[in-house]
């Protein structure tokens, strides 16, 4: 293997997909685990603009350019190093959730995501999580943790209906890299499918 395994997980807010994401990486010695938006101190600092305060605090265009912004810095200075290092870099969200969030449930902004995509950011993960679950337990999830990161489940059902329908697309879109999981099970029964997808695959 000359370079490492990039492997991003997706899904709803309250999907597990954190737990999951942090699972493999306890399991695969050596991987890095990150997130977006953040996972270096810049997009740390942009996340914080994303997901608190007003749901109608940007406009899904404004999103769209900060959220290339932090993921822009997150290549640099955390994927794209450790990839080099022949390291697995494990990420909680990728530009995945920008196509689905902004390009396909806040207005008909596909496209402007995908050439900003292959302008700014140009790498797309080499193995994809997408794990599915009812929008309605999810939500309950998601606020039930008060993690004071709640601007996008504060938009309410309809939207995390939304959401989920354009990530099962994005399953069909993407065959050759993207897994759907069940996430309507134990939180060990998930880990375990996972894991053995993701050793088939490294």
């Amino acid at each position: 293997m000359s370079k490492g395994c990039f492997i991003t997980f997706e899904g709803i807010d309250g999907s597990g997909k954190s737990t999951q994401a942090r699972l493999l990486a306890e399991a695969l010695p050596g991987s890095i685990l990150t997130r977006e938006p953040g996972g270096s101190p810049g997009a740390e600092e942009i996340r914080r603009l994303l997901v608190e305060g007003d749901p109608d605090r940007w406009s899904a265009e404004t999103e769209i350019l900060l959220f290339t912004a932090a993921r822009r810095d997150h290549l640099e200075k955390t994927i794209l190093p450790a990839l080099e290092a022949r390291k697995t870099v494990i990420s909680d969200r990728f530009a995945d959730s920008t196509r689905v969030y902004q390009g396909a449930t806040r207005g008909d902004l596909r496209d402007v995501v995908d050439s900003l995509h292959a302008q700014m950011i140009g790498r797309e993960p080499d193995l994809t999580f997408i794990v599915d679950m009812d929008p309605d337990i999810a939500l309950t999830r998601g606020l039930a943790r008060q993690s004071g990161e709640d601007r996008f489940e504060d938009m309410g059902q309809g939207f995390q209906a939304r959401l989920r329908q354009g990530f099962l697309d994005l399953a069909q879109e993407f065959p050759d890299r993207c897994h759907l999981i069940d996430g309507n099970r134990s939180i060990q029964a998930i880990a375990a499918d996972i894991l053995s997808v993701a050793q088939a695959r490294i």
